[in-house]
């Protein structure tokens, strides 16, 4: 029976697009330093998107992410740039082109601003290029072209000699798209190749722990074991520990896990429940349970029962 596919973590394009827009826009635009103000700071419009475009399951086969940015323009003025990432498509549906057409009038009805649109596609279908959106009748047409950006189409050692940090990104993905099946073992050797390559670039320290915790937790390990192994090999290369730390993703994504639950067992104990089977899957006692998340035995047993 062959290995199944690993699955990826498609929440963190949305941090990690936060954490290095500025070299995103570099990278993606030639222009980008004559068109944009890049000294004022970006203004990140999550809360005004799911406004517009309430969050739905995105349906069978198909994972994706949005971001919405404001940035500021050299001449003066504003530009909305629209980023989707597609993780896994579901070519045969063929609905992203006319989703990005819906994303442009909608934003721009609401706003009155223009709007720069990129899809970023991060799947594994060779055939699945969409970029264009065309609709006519009657000798009327409307034809909305959208930048579309396919991460498989990428050349690996081209990324490797780009010294701006987003291609460290970029390659994550390729690698991810190019390396499905493969053993925790070599996993663990590609994400020590991929610190490597966002060691040899330059930038602050917000930026580079964003790409850390892309690399480290875009592609998950089987074994969570070995992820605080790598953890471990990385805090011995750089001689101290200032890295997130297993326990602690670990934790937030229970959290998350938790606020899920939470719809339908009540919030806070959606949080708790979560955290409780996070730590014990990684072995703490009922004990040390209690003390970590200041609950008493009696809260925490029934987790551990048939234990």
């Amino acid at each position: 029976m062959s290995k199944s596919a690993r699955r990826v973590d498609d929440l963190l394009w949305k941090s990690i697009l936060e954490q290095t827009f500025f070299h995103f826009l570099q990278f993606m635009f030639p222009t980008a330093d004559a068109e944009f103000d890049l000294s004022k700071p970006f203004d990140y419009l999550d809360k005004e998107f799911e406004t517009l475009f309430p969050p739905q399951a995105n349906g069978r086969g198909v994972r994706f992410v949005d971001k919405l940015v404001k940035v500021s323009l050299k001449h003066g003025g504003e530009q909305y740039i629209l980023c989707h990432i597609e993780v896994q498509s579901s070519k045969g549906k063929g609905d992203l082109a006319e989703r990005m057409f819906q994303y442009y009038y909608k934003i721009y009805d609401r706003y009155k601003v223009p709007v720069t649109a990129i899809a970023i596609l991060a799947d594994g279908n060779k055939s699945y290029r969409p970029k264009v959106y065309i609709r006519e009748f009657m000798s009327t047409k409307i034809q909305y072209d959208f930048n579309s950006y396919k991460i498989l189409d990428q050349d690996e050692f081209e990324l490797r000699a780009n010294s701006n940090p987003f291609s460290v990104v970029v390659l994550t993905a390729l690698l991810a798209i190019l390396h499905k099946n493969i053993t925790d073992e070599k996993l663990k050797e590609i994400k020590h190749d991929l610190y490597d390559e966002m060691m040899k670039r330059n930038m602050d320290k917000v930026t580079r722990q964003g790409l850390y915790d892309f690399l480290t937790y875009y592609v998950n390990f089987d074994n969570q074991h070995i992820l605080s192994i790598f953890e471990s090999e990385i805090e011995e290369k750089i001689g101290r520990s200032d890295t997130m730390g297993t326990r602690e993703y670990l934790l937030d994504k229970a959290e998350k896990k938790g606020i899920q639950t939470g719809i339908e067992k009540g919030i806070e104990k959606g949080k708790i429940q979560g955290k409780i089977e996070i730590l014990k899957d990684l072995g703490y006692s009922i004990v040390d349970v209690c003390k970590k998340l200041s609950l008493t035995e009696e809260q925490v047993k029934p987790y551990y029962a048939g234990a």
